[in-house]
């Protein structure tokens, strides 16, 4: 197994002109620029002392100076902090503080609302915008990192050419980076990642994605979370693809203009952006062709325009689209199987850097998550039938939670297996089914396990039905239902759409899961960044 860095070293020298890291419609940085920019960084290191092992937090939107900020940090051997950019700026504090960070990275809008005086080991911070220092405690750290460019000049005096770049391979089980897994200000758990971990999802990457340099990538999901920054950044970055940020969260429209601009090669997603797509514009057309559809040689050529157009609507390059995050849409995962589009659900987590289940899609099977990335069991007396919890081990996974012993004791088994907290099964052919979480498993008055996920997986196909989540209330199964009604809808044709909905769920239902009742919700609910409903909060 190659280390990542030296495949980004190979890329750089041999890519020295091409771009890297491409703001869409904002700045342009090519591999030279990446080299130069490291470089600065390694000399202003070496300038104050922070040396190699060091914490460096980074709290941005997406965007390229993010993307060559991470690797001023990670090619140099400090430690990536990343946080999400959606925390509020007290946690960000706190997180900054917890890892012992000494310089923090970040937008200017959050530093505004953040107090210096909570983050006592923090000796500046630096704008990711335009990288000008916004604070610092230590003067020392201020001027070296304004005089950067100057030092980096007299150490190179007559530039920097692909030949001076060297990047590190023998630092494998050093600590790599932190990433923090909520935003919780309890016990807070920096799940750690050396560079052997970073590696190895990069090989196996190489070895199961498609991957051309040259190509391009669109990157929608937060840097902060390992799905986004290994899959949409790190992976493609290292061998020669140009990687596009578009900021903020894009607008639907917003991100099918930019995936036409960009024509990306592979698209990584989360399952609810494919099932708006084929909400909004897939299935009505599909409903309007019953008649065609009805008709075998008719039904494929309908099939094979409706898998033109979803390709066309990104960019018409697609190689194959991956989910991740949450479990797709039984409905459209069954027309995204019909029509033969190259998509795969991957299962993954932090912990995994991200993964532990994968498939190629033309070997993928709908319901499932793939197949072991590594070592993977079943803790079940009858793990094809009876669901356990997945247990994995593995090159890719974590070492521990920062600073937090307990944490880690309790993650892993007494024969060194991790707990992923998932519960599952895995047939003849190792195709991973997941089940649900083990805490929200709920367990009837008769004795039978009840897996949210799977009742929600029938909600979500109900008509009034945009987002659901079904809880435990008194031994009764209630659904929680958010849906988009227009607003001159009068109160009595509002009044009996709980009611339809239970009905037409219960159909498809097993005695022991019904739902007993449904409960309106006035708005949407709260979401994490890989757009999956945050279930603690509701009860």
């Amino acid at each position: 197994m190659r280390h990542y860095l030296k495949n980004l070293e190979e890329t750089v020298r041999n890519h020295w002109t091409q771009k890297a890291l491409c703001d869409y419609n904002g700045d342009t940085f090519s591999y030279a620029n990446l080299a130069i920019n490291i470089e600065q960084f390694r000399v202003f290191f070496d300038a104050v002392g922070i040396n190699k092992g060091d914490k460096i937090a980074l709290c941005a939107r997406n965007c390229a100076r993010w993307a060559m900020t991470f690797w001023g940090v990670n090619v140099n051997g400090r430690v990536a902090v990343p946080l999400l950019a959606d925390f509020h700026p007290d946690t960000v504090a706190l997180l900054t503080n917890h890892s012992d960070s000494v310089v923090l990275f970040v937008d200017d809008d959050i530093w505004a609302k953040m107090n210096p005086d909570e983050m006592p080991n923090l000796k500046a911070a630096v704008n990711v915008k335009d990288y000008g220092i916004l604070w610092h405690q230590d003067q020392a750290v201020a001027d070296a990192w304004e005089n950067r460019k100057k030092a980096f000049a007299e150490k190179y005096p007559d530039g920097m050419f692909p030949e001076h770049v060297s990047y590190p391979d023998d630092n494998a089980d050093d600590l790599a980076i932190i990433n923090y897994t909520s935003g919780t200000t309890g016990n807070p758990k920096g799940v750690m990642l050396t560079y052997n971990a970073i590696s190895d999802t990069d090989h196996f990457a190489n070895t199961h994605f498609p991957n051309t340099p040259g190509q391009t990538i669109v990157s929608m999901l937060p840097l902060a979370h390992m799905y986004g920054l290994a899959i949409e950044f790190i992976h493609p970055n290292v061998d020669g693809v140009t990687v596009y940020f578009l900021g903020k969260t894009p607008s639907p429209t917003t991100l099918l203009k930019a995936m036409r601009d960009i024509k990306p090669y592979m698209v990584v997603t989360v399952p609810l952006v494919m099932e708006k797509i084929y909400a909004n514009a897939i299935k009505p057309s599909m409903e309007k062709a019953k008649m065609p559809l009805a008709i075998p040689g008719l039904r494929n050529l309908v099939y094979r325009a409706a898998r033109k157009k979803m390709i066309e609507a990104f960019g018409g390059a697609v190689e194959c689209f991956i989910m991740g995050g949450a479990a797709l849409n039984p409905e459209a995962e069954q027309f995204f199987k019909k029509i033969h589009l190259p998509y795969t659900v991957g299962y993954g987590m932090t912990e995994a850097c991200p993964l532990l289940g994968y498939e190629w899609w033309t070997k993928f099977v709908p319901g499932s998550c793939g197949k072991p990335v590594h070592e993977l069991r079943i803790d079940s007396e009858d793990p094809h039938h009876i669901p356990g919890e997945i247990q994995a081990k593995g090159p890719n996974l974590t070492i521990g939670y920062y600073k937090n012993p307990e944490a880690t004791e309790a993650s892993f088994t007494e024969d060194g297996w991790f707990r992923t907290g998932d519960l599952g099964v895995m047939d003849e052919k190792r195709n991973i089914f997941i089940r649900g979480r083990i805490k929200s498993m709920i367990l009837n008055s008769s004795g039978q396990n009840i897996y949210p996920e799977e009742v929600e997986a029938v909600l979500a196909n109900c008509q009034y039905v945009d987002e659901c989540l079904v809880v435990d209330r008194e031994g009764k199964i209630t659904a929680l239902v958010y849906t988009e009604l227009p607003e001159d809808m009068d109160e009595e044709t509002r009044a009996p759409i709980p009611g339809k909905i239970r009905v037409e769920a219960n159909k498809s239902l097993p005695n022991y899961s019904k739902i007993a009742k449904v409960e309106m919700m006035d708005i949407p609910f709260e979401k994490t960044p890989k757009k999956t409903i945050k279930r603690f909060l509701y009860k």
